[in-house]
């Protein structure tokens, strides 16, 4: 038998505490990977599953310590592989996609500039590389390569930086892609055209390709073999058809229970609308680009939020949401339209209305890691925005952060814990209840589950369903997801290329679409492949 072209064998990798001691992240992990074969690598937050892919490209922290085990790569051995070497393996021979987009490129330079560094550094003409751009880009979906390349990368959605490193991973036809987390970030037509893209490589060039990911749905329709991992431990392994036949493991067993196509969760019972408690009236923003075009982010824009109620804004990465919602926060300043809140003109507030309006509403951000403070305990995070408004003492403010750590399920003992010793979920968890902490009539979520495995996903979903019960609250929720929006949602309004193209009650929407692009996005909802339906 030939040799395969990844054999890890017992690996075994721990972090080192600050506290002391270590942390078992990664216990005696063994696999295969073979040309022209694709593997996933599922599990939750914690699972390992991230700090594996780290020590397949050399790119392991100074907090971790390879305790055993050993990595084999084309024949090569890679445990004592030298910085240089790893260098020229990333890129020529191994593609590696990170899972954070907005970390991985150099604010200060354009797109065209980083693309065409990662095809000379490896030796491609700088005339030569340049005429490959348009085609590395269009490969991944972006078709509009002109305005992405003269872009610096905080003027695009986190899913066009992500396509375009899938880009970058390409661009030298490696032998192995690791893609870690390669379409958390992305809408269902976007992660189709990804996806795609990736299976197309596969199979033309034999590429092996190394699937990091915790949606388990997508391992069972795109990987020849699916790993699962669950604390540091490979705890199942097979082809999607065998592990539907026969799921041993409990935790296995749960990510299928949790995944979205599995779940026939009845629409929303109609809420009874009233007048709107937010409302974007024919919103428009225009930016000039690099180049000196305009560029029309938001066109037009109109629909309502209701009190009470889940309004889910629904759109691809650049369609115009972001833009949209900071325009709603009083973050950019429309070129047209305007924006009412409880029936107040808020398009130019006033330095009141500014104060009321951020007791009344909080946001809850994509990335639980990014959007709290390392440095502060949970006591504080949380007491931050009571601080703020000078509400309470330091014992009353230590009494309403304990109430609020058990509205959203978590120990009261995590009060001194600082956030690097809780999972994503956790995290999350602690983002929902600082936004609550001033009791606010309005939350909106920016795609506060997309980085979360299906199981804590299920989680939050049914922690925000129960705190709108409780509280009267009213969420507008900012979505790629459609299998969530169809689960959470009363209202829907559906974007794209900056307008709206479709909005309506959750069940008409899904049931009776008007829009071309709506009947789209919804064909492209992950649902159990064919083999899964069988077993």
């Amino acid at each position: 038998m030939t040799e395969p072209l990844l054999a890890v064998e017992q690996l075994s990798i721990d972090y080192h505490r600050q506290q002391g001691g270590y942390l078992q992240a990664v216990k005696s992990l063994s696999f295969n990977l073979n040309p022209g074969e694709v593997v996933a690598i599922v599990g939750g937050s914690g699972s390992g599953k991230s700090t594996t892919a780290s020590a397949l490209v050399g790119l392991l922290n100074q907090q971790a310590l390879r305790r055993g085990g050993s990595i084999r790569f084309n024949g090569q051995s890679l445990e004592t592989a030298s910085q240089r070497q790893w260098q020229q393996l990333r890129g020529l021979e191994i593609g590696f996609v990170p899972q954070d987009p907005g970390q991985a490129f150099n604010p200060i330079q354009t797109i065209e500039k980083q693309m065409l560094e990662a095809l000379t550094l490896h030796g491609v003409p700088k005339n030569q590389a340049a005429g490959r751009l348009t085609a590395l880009l269009a490969a991944t979906g972006l078709n509009d390569s002109q305005r992405v390349l003269a872009s610096y990368p905080h003027q695009l959605s986190g899913g066009m930086r992500q396509r375009v490193l899938l880009a970058m991973a390409m661009c030298h036809h490696p032998k192995l892609i690791i893609a870690d987390e390669p379409t958390s970030a992305l809408d269902v037509s976007v992660q189709k055209q990804v996806l795609d893209a990736l299976a197309e490589v596969v199979d033309k060039q034999g590429v092996a390709l190394l699937l990091i990911t915790h949606d388990l749905n997508m391992a069972l329709e795109r990987a020849d073999r699916v790993l699962v991992m669950h604390e540091g431990q490979m705890v199942e392994s097979g082809t999607p058809a065998s592990l539907l036949r026969q799921t041993r493991h409990p935790y296995t067993r749960q990510l299928l229970e949790a995944s979205p196509a599995f779940l026939t969760v009845p629409y929303r019972q109609p809420h009874p609308h009233s007048v709107p408690f937010m409302l974007a009236d024919k919103l428009s923003k225009r930016f000039i680009l690099p180049r000196g075009e305009i560029f029309s982010a938001v066109d037009a824009v109109s629909f309502p939020v209701f009190r009470g109620a889940t309004t889910s804004l629904v759109g691809e990465s650049g369609s115009g949401k972001s833009t949209t919602v900071r325009m709603l926060l009083g973050l950019e300043r429309p070129d047209d339209g305007e924006v009412r809140f409880d029936g107040v003109s808020f398009t130019t507030p006033s330095s009141f209305q500014k104060s009321d309006f951020r007791r009344r509403v909080q946001v809850v951000y994509q990335n639980p890691w990014a959007s709290l403070n390392p440095k502060m305990t949970l006591e504080a995070i949380i007491a931050e925005p009571l601080r703020a408004f000078n509400i309470g003492n330091k014992q009353s403010q230590r009494q309403r952060v304990a109430e609020l750590l058990e509205a959203v399920e978590l120990s009261t003992a995590l009060l001194n814990v600082r956030p690097s010793a809780l999972s994503g979920g956790q995290r999350q968890r602690v983002a929902i209840a600082r936004a609550l902490a001033i009791s606010p009539e309005l939350l909106i979520l920016d795609e506060p589950v997309s980085a979360l495995d299906v199981a804590v996903q299920a989680q939050i979903l049914r922690l925000l369903e129960r705190l709108q019960r409780e509280k009267g609250l009213s969420y507008l929720f900012i979505s790629h997801d459609l299998a969530v929006v169809r689960q959470i949602s009363d209202y829907v309004v559906i974007m794209q290329q900056g307008k709206v193209v479709e909005q309506g009650e959750v069940q008409s929407i899904f049931s009776t679409p008007t829009a071309a692009y709506t009947r789209q996005l919804l064909a492209h909802i992950p649902t159990l492949p064919a083999q899964a339906r069988r077993a």
